[in-house]
């Protein structure tokens, strides 16, 4: 939208510049100009605008097929911290989960969070690498931080509720569970979860 609009101002600069008639040509420039650059602005969604967006289009997804496009997206939103070095260091702990070096991943998650304390997907993937390490405490610390941290993190409260269930805490799990299959209903690990945390709750009380 913002090109069109762009391109005929560029041809409408040509037509007035080379007018006779017009004595203001530096201020003329100068607005026409603001128009130019300011115009694609404009035109751009915010990150927050563009997470709210995608969040209420994951909520609508009529697939799992739409669903994992729209997952693809969100995860590459969050995973920009608004720093290449920060996002490198990311990267480098997520490709060391990858590779199943839990303890690489977490040096390299804990230096991006200690240059950047509000980062919350460094957390999380920190989370997971103390996970696979034995260390309950730290990881539900991390994942607690990442949801404090972006509360719309359906992959945090995942993770979250299956170390609750792990722990016996049933009905704390079902209750992420829900939260998790109403932000992302094509979930089908969250939906199956809810029904089976349902009966195992329900047949306790029995």
């Amino acid at each position: 939208m913002s090109f069109p609009w762009c391109l005929f101002q560029g041809k409408r600069y040509k037509r007035v510049m080379g007018s006779r008639h017009l004595p203001f040509k530096p201020i003329v420039a100068a607005l026409l100009a603001l128009v130019w650059f300011s115009a694609p602005a404009f035109a751009q969604q915010t990150d927050a605008e563009r997470e709210a967006d995608l969040l209420r289009q994951l909520r609508e997804a009529e697939d799992p097929a739409a669903a994992q496009m729209i997952e693809t997206e969100l995860t590459g939103l969050w995973s920009r911290s608004g720093s290449a070095a920060i996002d490198l260091l990311l990267r480098r702990g997520q490709d060391a989960l990858e590779a199943g070096d839990a303890e690489a991943a977490i040096e390299h998650l804990t230096a991006a969070i200690d240059h950047a304390p509000d980062f919350a997907e460094a957390y999380a993937a920190r989370a997971a690498a103390y996970y696979l390490t034995n260390r309950a405490g730290p990881a539900l610390d991390d994942l607690r931080q990442a949801l404090v941290l972006n509360p719309s993190n359906w992959q945090a409260m995942q993770g979250f509720a299956l170390m609750l269930e792990e722990m016996g805490r049933e009905e704390d799990a079902l209750e992420l569970w829900g939260r998790v299959h109403e932000m992302h209903p094509q979930n089908a690990e969250a939906q199956a979860s809810v029904d089976r945390l349902r009966l195992s709750l329900e047949g306790r009380t029995l």
